[in-house]
C-alpha cells in the first residue's frame, strides 16, 4: 500500500467514510504559527522588520498554497505576506502573496500578480507550484511610515497546503454527525446592494464573499459598529455588507473575492479566521456540530445545483449553516433576491460536486472565542 493510499485509509477511518468515498485522496494540510511577542510589533523608531516561520513539511509535494493571517495596521502601516518553497535540490525565491492593510485610507491592500519565477507563481490569493515542493516557509514583514508611533501587529500567520487530484465528479458522502442541526445564522442578500459602491468590485451583485463573511460575523454578534460604516449613507439595508466589501477589496484583483482578504477582515472582529480546504461535507458537519458555520466556494453549470437562485456560476461563495435530517445541506445563499429568500436546501451530492472538484473544497473557517475549533479529522484546521 502506497503512502497516499495509507493517508486515504486513515482519512476514511477518521471520518467514518467508506474507502471508496475517500479515493482519490485529497491531501490537505493547515499549519498556523503564533508570532512571538518580541517579533509581533515594531520597536520605537523602527520602520520595518520581518519574521520568518520554520520550514513546514506537509508530508506530500504541495502544488497549491493559500496563506491566512491575523493582523492590525493602524495609521499608515501595512503587512507583507510572502512564501517560498523547496524541493530536495532547490529553494525558490520569495513570492509576495499580499500587501495588506486593515483599512484603505492610506494603504491600498493588494495581491501582487503572477510573479512567475523559478518554482511557483501567484494567482491572486493562491501560490501555484506546478511540479510541487516538499516544504515551505512564510515571511511576514511589518512596515510603518517614518515618524509614525503606532505599530502594526501580527498575531498569527498560517497556510493551507494541498495536492488535489483532477476529478470531474465525486460520489456523495454519507451524512454524519450534524444531521438535523441548523445554526441560526442571519440572512443577508448581496443582490439588495445592486449598484452600491461600484468602485468596490462592481457593486453588490458581485459581493457574494463579503456578504457571506458578514453573515458569519452577524451570527457571532461581531459585526462592526455603526461608526465604521457611517460612510455608506442612509437608506441602505444591511450597510455592514457595504463596509465588508470595502474592507475586503483587492485593488490589484479589483474584486472582493480574495479568500484570505476576507478571513483577514473577519479576524479583526473575532478570535480566529483562516482559509482551508475540506475533503467532504463530513468535515463540514464536524464544524457545524461545534456551532461554527462554514463559508464555501462553489461553481456549477446550468442545472448543476437545483434550487439555486442563479442558474450557473464560475465562482460563488455561500454559507453552510446546517443539514437536514436526511443529510442534505442547508445554506445561506447570498445570491437570493432578498434577505428573506437567502435560506436554501441543496442536494448533498449536487453540492459536493459544485464544491469539491471546482474549488477543491475551499472554505473560510471563522470562529469566536465561545466556539473553539473541534479536533480536525484530517489535519486541515
Amino acid at each position: 500500500m502506497t503512502s497516499s493510499l495509507v493517508t486515504a485509509a486513515l482519512i476514511a477511518t477518521a471520518l467514518g467514510v467508506a474507502p471508496a468515498e475517500a479515493a482519490p485522496a485529497r491531501q490537505i494540510s493547515y499549519q498556523q504559527w503564533d508570532v512571538p511577542t518580541g517579533q509581533a510589533t515594531l520597536p520605537a523608531g523602527v520602520r520595518s522588520r520581518s519574521w520568518t516561520s520554520p520550514w513546514a513539511s506537509p508530508g506530500f509535494a504541495l502544488t497549491r498554497l493559500v496563506a491566512s493571517w491575523d493582523a492590525r495596521t493602524p495609521g499608515r502601516s501595512r503587512v507583507r505576506i510572502q512564501v517560498r518553497g523547496r524541493t530536495g535540490t532547490a529553494t525558490s525565491s520569495w513570492d509576495t502573496l499580499a500587501v495588506w492593510a486593515q483599512g484603505d485610507r492610506y494603504v491600498k491592500r493588494t495581491s501582487k500578480g503572477a510573479q512567475t519565477d523559478d518554482l511557483g507563481s501567484v494567482s491572486v490569493d493562491t501560490w501555484v507550484v506546478p511540479n510541487g515542493v516538499t516544504s515551505y516557509q512564510l515571511r511576514v514583514t511589518l512596515v510603518r511610515r517614518a515618524g509614525q508611533k503606532a505599530s502594526p501587529r501580527i498575531e498569527s500567520v498560517g497556510a493551507m497546503a494541498s495536492l488535489l487530484p483532477s476529478v470531474s465528479s465525486v460520489k456523495a458522502s454519507q451524512s454524519g454527525v450534524a444531521r438535523g442541526v441548523v445554526l441560526d445564522v442571519p440572512m443577508y442578500s448581496q443582490m439588495i446592494h445592486r449598484g452600491h459602491s461600484p468602485e468596490f468590485g462592481a457593486g453588490g451583485e458581485a459581493w457574494c464573499s463579503p456578504t457571506s463573511t458578514s453573515m458569519v460575523l452577524g451570527y457571532y454578534g461581531a459585526l462592526p459598529p455603526a461608526s465604521a460604516y457611517s460612510w455608506v449613507g442612509t437608506g441602505h439595508a444591511d450597510p455592514w455588507v457595504d463596509h465588508a466589501a470595502r474592507m475586503t477589496y483587492d485593488y490589484a484583483y479589483e474584486g472582493t473575492g480574495n479568500w484570505p482578504f476576507n478571513t483577514a477582515y473577519a479576524a479583526t472582529r473575532v478570535d480566529r479566521a483562516f482559509v482551508t480546504r475540506l475533503r467532504s461535507l463530513r468535515e463540514a458537519e464536524v464544524l457545524i456540530q461545534a456551532g461554527i458555520p462554514v463559508v464555501a466556494s462553489i461553481a456549477f453549470k446550468k442545472g448543476g445545483l437545483a434550487g439555486a437562485p442563479i442558474s450557473s456560476t464560475d465562482g460563488h461563495l455561500l454559507v453552510i449553516v446546517g443539514f437536514t435530517a436526511d443529510g442534505d445541506v442547508v445554506v445561506n445563499d447570498p445570491a437570493a433576491a432578498t434577505d428573506a429568500e437567502v435560506r436554501r436546501t441543496y442536494d448533498r451530492g449536487q453540492f459536493e460536486n459544485a464544491w469539491l472538484p471546482t474549488s477543491g473544497g475551499t472554505v473560510y473557517v471563522i470562529a469566536d472565542a465561545a466556539h473553539p475549533l473541534p479536533p480536525s479529522p484530517g489535519g486541515n484546521w
